[in-house]
């Protein structure tokens, strides 16, 4: 039984060591060919030191090595001829895909239809908001597409309103000419300081310029503020807006290149007998040949350029020019009030040697009415006034009589313009939810008993007026 159990012992030590010595055992190179032509010579043998440390120990832990090839491991792989899991789709997936392309179908679809239907012919009312007639209008359908297409982003670019005024007024209160006059460094400008901080300055003979040229002018303020930022400069100018007519702000301006510009043909007037006054030139850019660039207001106190045009447009409405614009090419890029200073006194000397002619055509009859009567001579009466030089004396006596007349009820329309502010205090939505139902009905009603208007002052008895 010992004698069985010692040998079953050492025969597992021999082959314990058998194996560790066959797995240290280096394999075998295979056996040279014959023929070692093109062979290499074989390595010279190992010294006993490299032999020496070739040997793994015994007792080492044999480690794994990390090194493989990975075109070996592509060699090894085999295809089976399955399909794969990720090309494989469910019927959600399926159903996904199809709603996807019938979806694009449709829209593609209706993008034809739609492009078609765009180049239908014009319509009356289409005709009628672009200001076309019929032979105007473009007659190709691609034309016509072409506009419809772009009119869809018309509402970034355009302004709010196809007509920006109202029809002209009529009686007392017509006149015949435009006049749009900017705000920025032209009636006003903003000056900054230490000790105030922003303030918005008046321009010098703004308030005469308004009220004298009113009387020739349908004023109108034309500016590329924001109406909230605005109408309290427009306030103070005219409390009693007696003299502005209409006001226009930036959602009255088109757009052009991320600029604002003020397009003259959505005025809903005959622009042959509309002049603009501006200081800025990118902003008249439609319509240049309707424009007067003035020279910018940089708060001089003593500055006399808004009077200083006053004669020529007074007189354009006096002589009532049929179109303002070869008038105003004429003066294009030189100083107008110097210019139309020196016509007038040419006018003014014509008219002396005129007068002097005539003068002298009569004393040569030799017979006048105080001779046939025996009546002594007359001293020489004085030289008549030009007919713009009437038409200006008749202004200026209007003007003052028109100033005179506030001054007397000022008071009247001071009450009249409170009451008015309250009653629109009133009228204002208080919270979000009356803000939303009086813009589903179209805004704040008015008050049953609505605020009488302002006296108007005396109507010009001239021509111009009527």
């Amino acid at each position: 039984m010992l004698q069985a159990a010692f040998r079953s012992t050492a025969t597992r030590a021999v082959a314990f060591r058998s194996v560790r010595y066959m797995a240290s055992k280096p394999p075998t190179s295979p056996p040279l060919p014959k023929n070692p032509v093109n062979n290499p010579p074989p390595p010279p043998p190992a010294s006993e030191e490299t032999s020496e440390a070739s040997k793994p120990l015994l007792n080492a832990q044999v480690v794994p090595s990390l090194d493989f090839d990975p075109s070996a491991e592509d060699t090894k792989r085999e295809r089976t001829g399955a399909r794969s899991s990720k090309d494989s789709l469910s019927s959600i997936e399926r159903r996904r895909r199809f709603l996807g392309r019938v979806s694009l179908a449709m829209l593609l679809v209706g993008a034809g239809v739609a492009t078609w239907e765009m180049g239908r012919p014009w319509e009356e009312d289409e005709l009628k908001a672009k200001r076309w007639s019929p032979e105007e209008a473009p007659q190709s359908r691609w034309e016509r597409t072409k506009i419809r297409f772009s009119g869809i982003f018309d509402t970034f670019t355009e302004p709010l309103w196809p007509e920006l005024l109202p029809p002209p007024m009529q009686g007392h209160l017509y006149r015949p000419y435009t006049l749009l006059v900017s705000v920025d460094d032209l009636l006003v400008t903003s000056t900054w300081d230490r000790k105030h901080g922003w303030r918005t300055a008046k321009r010098p003979g703004v308030d005469y310029f308004l009220g004298y040229l009113s009387q020739f002018y349908e004023i109108v303020v034309f500016t590329t503020q924001h109406h909230y930022t605005a109408m309290p400069i427009l306030d103070k100018l005219d409390p009693y807006q007696f003299y502005i007519m209409h006001r226009l702000f930036r959602d009255a301006c088109r757009s052009e290149k991320g600029q604002p510009v003020k397009d003259l043909k959505y005025l809903n007037r005959d622009l042959s007998k509309v002049i603009l006054l501006d200081t800025h030139p990118e902003h008249v850019t439609p319509n240049p040949e309707n424009a007067i660039i003035l020279p910018k207001w940089t708060g001089d106190p003593k500055d006399r350029g808004l009077i200083s045009m006053i004669p020529f447009l007074e007189s354009i409405a006096i002589f009532r020019t049929p179109d303002v614009r070869p008038v105003l090419k004429a003066y294009e890029g030189k100083n107008i009030p110097i210019e139309f200073a020196k016509k007038e006194a040419e006018m003014k000397q014509r008219h002396l040697e005129e007068w002097e002619h005539s003068r002298k055509g009569l004393s040569r009859g030799g017979l006048t009415l105080s001779g046939l009567f025996g009546g002594s001579e007359q001293a020489p009466s004085p030289v008549p006034l030009t007919y713009l030089e009437q038409k200006r004396l008749e202004a200026q006596r209007h003007y003052a009589e028109e100033q005179e007349y506030l001054r007397a009820n000022k008071e009247n329309f001071d009450r009249m313009l409170k009451e008015e502010q309250e009653a629109m205090a009133r009228e204002m939505p208080s919270t979000i939810w009356g803000a939303a139902q009086a813009m589903l009905a179209g805004g704040p009603q008015p008050p049953p008993s609505a605020l009488a208007q302002p006296p108007q002052p005396p109507a010009q008895p001239t021509e111009q007026a009527k």
